[in-house]
């Protein structure tokens, strides 16, 4: 571990960085350039005392889940993010289609959506991050650790999850997240962490099985979805997708029609914030 290293890198990128870059509000009377130490520390969701003492080089080793987040609350590009593992004394991650590093490009335009919920997900159905209003609807899927990260595996084992849609498009979404599956799989073979999810609901779950045997392909990203909230009930939303250059990230945003009940409730929940759906639930 490289602490001084280490340290200038971090210094260096969070002084290069405007609130506005992370979605923050200015405010006035700002004296450092950048970022403040307790705002990266409040992205990262570690204490503003162990980040200061890693920029003061008296830090302990950074684990590589804290160095995942510092290198997205930083908006550190894929080469960035790597140098920063290697300044730590930890294994570069490797580099793959469902990498969850969060391309910086769809992060600065998920700053700036508040009026409308938007999330990126990961090739393999991971909810990498979300603004406020996703997750007033969808809940905190971000922090989930395991599995149950991924939206397929949560629809094939836990009922609980198919809530959000209404009963009739349970088919219709269960055939479109394993033709998703298909296209990662074939893209990054069996051994990969695609392959691994596909070995585990084939073991698990009889209706994924029926269904990863019609050997349906495709990716579906952009569509008209009702959504079911618990408090605001049924939502109409139209679904775009802005894609990486590799197609292995893709920032999903929904928007309701103008004039639409669906604007009334997604305003509503803008107000309930990002509790409604876990409270609800």
């Amino acid at each position: 571990m490289n602490r001084a290293a280490l340290a200038d890198f971090l210094r260096r990128r969070r002084e290069g960085l405007r609130p506005s870059d992370v979605g923050l509000v200015p405010g006035a009377r700002r004296r450092t350039p950048g970022l403040r130490r307790e705002e990266v520390a409040a992205l990262t969701g570690m204490s503003a005392d162990y980040y200061t003492r890693i920029e003061q080089q008296r830090g302990p080793q950074p684990s590589e889940q804290m160095l995942a987040a510092l290198a997205r609350a930083l908006r550190l590009t894929a080469d960035e993010r790597d140098h920063l593992y290697r300044l730590a004394g930890q294994n570069v991650p490797r580099r793959t289609p469902v990498d969850s590093h969060v391309a910086p490009a769809l992060l600065r335009v998920l700053d700036r959506l508040e009026d409308s919920p938007a999330l990126i997900l990961s090739a393999l159905g991971e909810t990498l991050v979300a603004n406020r209003l996703a997750t007033a609807i969808f809940g905190e899927h971000s922090r989930l650790t395991g599995w149950a990260r991924y939206d397929t595996y949560r629809w094939f084992t836990d009922p609980a999850s198919r809530a959000i849609y209404p009963a009739e498009d349970h088919e219709r979404q269960a055939r479109s997240l394993v033709a998703s599956l298909r296209v990662v799989h074939g893209a990054s073979g069996p051994r990969s962490r695609a392959g691994e999810l596909v070995r585990v609901l084939l073991a698990e779950s009889d209706e994924f099985r029926d269904l990863w045997e019609r050997h349906e392909v495709a990716r579906r990203f952009a569509d008209h979805k009702v959504l079911v909230h618990p408090e605001v009930g049924p939502i109409e939303v139209d679904c775009q997708a802005l894609f990486t250059e590799d197609q292995s990230q893709a920032l999903l945003v929904l928007t309701p029609a103008p004039g639409s009940p669906a604007e009334d409730k997604i305003r509503l929940l803008a107000v309930l914030g990002p509790h409604a759906a876990a409270l609800a639930r």
